[in-house]
């Protein structure tokens, strides 16, 4: 027997209580008057079902049961806009019109075109929900010693050493949401900028979800640590004195989105691939482009900045697709060589716009790519989980019979190789030149962690040609080499790495 429950609808002039909005699942209501006025909020814990709030519309609270339950919007109410929380993942009124379950006042209602969402993610999640496959999310419940044990981090969020793997935990998987929400908040610029605080919060809802979680790398978490080492760069004395409200603000973002729906490929693999987004790009900075579009697309759909004027918006949304648009490592040279002039002739003037426009850059461009900066605690795991995707795209190269990638064969490389070529020709030109611009403590932190870090590699390279040359000696110690012939050849869209989905990218076909 199924039952068809009417969607409470909560007046605009009567809170909803914070122990309402702040469960994630196991909690249902009755229909009576108390609905919300629950005198004990652990008696409501002990129920079966699950809430989400659409932040799109501050007059409803939707109610997901367990069990064999269809859930009835009420008439004329505007279906949700997409799954605009990171817990509750099906959408019980899309089922509803679009597989067609049952009553007359399921086929009247509109349509919902499920292929409108543009992200590889959304695309992902609704193939998989018209295909019946359950999401696999689980819906933790935190309890105020995890809560509070991420606040104190967020006391310490300008120290280098900052875990973000074990803050993502504190928060239950939502690092990117609460550690951005909370630099916004700590710079007046929710304030300041008027931003709505429900369009906010969905809008950094919406981000979160279009990283691909199952990416080893490119995922909420990276751009976590992105984030927060951008905030450790604009505290710097030279940034901190001279930077806008407005440069904060799009510095942040920047950093929040700069990898935004990334399909876990390098660009050299959407273009072997014939992957629509070549042809949208014409194979320039394919991927920094549609992480930029992607990110406009969202304050757009959440009207973030709909309240400033249009030539403001505009102007914001031109300057966060520079930033996002400068971490396209394949320009590293470009960059680099435009802040070692500045740098030669003394001549960076941060007064001027474009000036401190350009530091915003090679500074997103520094948080972008420190991680073997980090303690070699952190850095070790970020090396594993690049150098996996890395080998995932190889995986997949091969089981179409593409070739594959520099860098990109398990069979060919090494963790340790990889990374020392990487610190060699990348990172470490780039922050000896950050170095010069902001001699301070943290720069010279971020070096010495970047040697001793490159040293801990070479010591484990060396155990391993050890162990190699003891089992085959006539080819031991082959493997660095040519990873650094790799590194210095290789198209720089790999160094970021690009690598696996577990289902190959549109547009791709075997050879």
């Amino acid at each position: 027997m199924e039952v068809c429950y009417q969607l409470p609808v909560l007046p605009l002039d009567r809170p909803v209580p914070k122990h309402v909005l702040s469960r994630r699942g196991a909690i249902s209501f009755s229909s009576s008057s108390s609905l919300f006025g629950a005198p004990d909020p652990r008696q409501l814990s002990q129920r079966r079902g699950a809430i989400s709030y659409d932040s799109s519309d501050q007059t409803a609270l939707y109610i997901r049961m367990l069990g064999d339950v269809r859930v009835r919007s009420q008439v004329g109410f505007e279906p949700e806009r997409g799954s605009s929380h990171p817990y509750l993942c099906i959408d019980f009124r899309t089922l509803h019109t679009r597989l067609g379950c049952g009553s007359a006042s399921a086929s009247s209602a509109p349509e919902r075109r499920v292929h409108r969402l543009l992200s590889f993610q959304r695309y992902l999640h609704s193939s998989r929900l018209l295909r019946g496959i359950p999401q696999q999310i689980p819906l933790h419940l935190l309890d105020g010693d995890y809560t509070g044990q991420a606040r104190c981090m967020l006391e310490k969020v300008g120290t280098w050493n900052f875990d973000i793997f074990l803050f993502d935990r504190l928060t239950n998987g939502n690092s990117l949401i609460t550690l951005t929400f909370h630099l916004l908040n700590q710079y007046g610029l929710v304030e300041l900028f008027q931003l709505d605080m429900v369009k906010l919060w969905r809008f950094l809802v919406m981000v979160q979800e279009d990283y691909h979680s199952d990416n080893p790398y490119h995922n909420a978490v990276h751009a976590a640590d992105v984030t927060q080492a951008m905030y450790c760069y604009l505290r710097e004395p030279m940034l901190a004195k001279s930077l806008t409200s407005c440069d904060i603000l799009l510095g942040i973002l920047a950093a929040a989105t700069h990898d935004l729906d990334h399909p876990g490929v390098n660009q050299p693999f959407l273009i072997k691939t014939d992957h629509y987004l070549t042809t949208l790009y014409r194979n320039t900075s394919v991927l920094e482009n549609h992480h930029w579009k992607s990110a406009v697309g969202l304050l757009r759909e959440t009207g973030l900045f709909s309240h400033l004027p249009a030539e403001d918006r505009m102007n914001m949304e031109r300057e966060l697709g520079s930033l996002i648009l400068a971490t396209d490592i394949s320009r590293q040279n470009d960059y680099l060589s435009r802040f070692r002039l500045h740098l030669d002739q003394d001549n960076l003037c941060l007064s001027n716009a474009s000036h401190r426009h350009f530091i915003l850059q090679m500074a997103l461009k520094c948080a972008d790519i420190c991680n073997p900066c980090r303690p070699w605690e952190l850095s070790k795991q970020w090396s594993e989980k690049v150098t996996e995707e890395f080998f995932q795209q190889g995986d997949i190269e091969k089981k179409h019979k593409l070739e594959v990638s520099p860098l990109c064969d398990r069979e060919a490389n090494t963790v340790g190789n990889i990374q020392m070529g990487f610190m060699t020709y990348v990172a470490e030109p780039l922050f000896a030149e950050w170095a010069r611009f902001s001699d301070t403590r943290l720069s010279q932190t971020m070096l010495g962690h970047m040697g001793l870090n490159k040293a801990s590699w070479g010591g484990l390279q060396q155990e391993q040609t050890s162990v190699s040359e003891e089992a085959e000696p006539s080819t031991a110690g082959t493997n660095t080499l040519n990873s650094a012939a790799a590194i210095a050849r290789r198209d720089s869209n790999t160094a970021t790495g690009g690598t696996s989905s577990i289902e190959i990218p549109q547009g791709s076909r075997e050879s």
